[in-house]
């Protein structure tokens, strides 16, 4: 079962300080972590897939803004790519970190600290593609708000590519395929008290409370729509990319599948917009 209760509260201060706390604590255990494996990517590795690549077309030359970056490792094997990128992230330990990587690999990139929802006010735009990757989109409690944010950043007929977890695995036990959550929160929050981290379970950690928001893809696409986005490209994906759920195979990398025979469920999503 997930560890952790529901409310019915977006971000509150206490919300932010007690995620701000979690992620500064965990940067350290994510530079050492296999599952980001720094020493790869330092030595000319990707964090980028191939699919990702080629939703998004040519980055090359492009100017590029990275919101909620982490560590920078995405931000980065964009600049790797050609693109011109900015990462944003709320974390004064993981922006130190991505700056660090890049003087550590001598790829250009800038990387600034922001709140995501502030984003427009923070970053020295227009921007041609904006991109959020896995594992962000959970942290954010107002959609409208992050919508207006990317929109304001990109220029007209620029794009936003987001690449995500799908929700519907929030529905299920972590243990087993067991329904145990609602797929519609509707906007509440989840308070999760466990210790660790997704890169490193066994992690001795004392930052242990955070909040995250499930948030149904209709909810997603609403409002970006609403924002003043076209919808140009969504897919959803029968793979993820860590052990999920402990029946998953891993293919090969870092692309874990239900094993053949298994119903196959969507595990991750994509999408394009084009501001309009």
């Amino acid at each position: 079962m997930r560890a952790g209760t529901r409310s019915r509260a977006f971000m509150r201060p206490e919300h932010r300080k007690a995620n701000l706390e979690s992620w500064d604590e965990r940067v350290p255990i994510h530079l050492r972590s296999r599952l980001y494996d720094v020493e790869g990517f330092i030595t000319g590795g990707s964090r980028l897939r191939p699919f990702e690549l080629d939703e998004m077309g040519g980055v090359s030359g492009r100017r590029v803004a990275h919101l909620q970056c982490h560590i920078g490792l995405d931000t980065l094997s964009l600049a790797r790519e050609g693109a011109m990128v900015t990462g944003l992230d709320f974390s004064p330990a993981a922006i130190n970190a991505a700056r660090d990587l890049a003087i550590r690999t001598g790829i250009k990139a800038d990387f600034v600290v922001g709140d995501v929802l502030e984003a427009a006010s923070i970053l020295e735009g227009p921007f041609d593609i904006v991109y959020t990757g896995l594992g962000a989109i959970c942290w954010i409690d107002d959609l409208a708000r992050w919508s207006r944010q990317i929109a304001d950043l990109l220029e007209p007929g620029g794009m936003l590519y987001l690449v995500e977890f799908h929700p519907l695995t929030d529905i299920f036990s972590d243990e087993s395929l067991e329904v145990t959550d609602s797929y519609f929160d509707d906007g509440r929050a989840f308070r999760d008290e466990s210790s660790g981290t997704y890169a490193d379970p066994d992690a001795v950690t004392e930052k242990n409370v955070s909040y995250s928001w499930t948030h149904p893809i209709s909810a997603v696409i609403t409002h970006l729509i609403a924002a003043g986005f076209s919808i140009d490209g969504f897919r959803e994906h029968d793979f993820t990319l860590f052990p999920r759920f402990g029946n998953l195979v891993n293919d090969h990398d870092d692309i874990h599948r239900f094993p053949e025979g298994h119903p196959r469920l969507p595990l991750m999503y994509s999408l394009r917009a084009m501001r309009t």
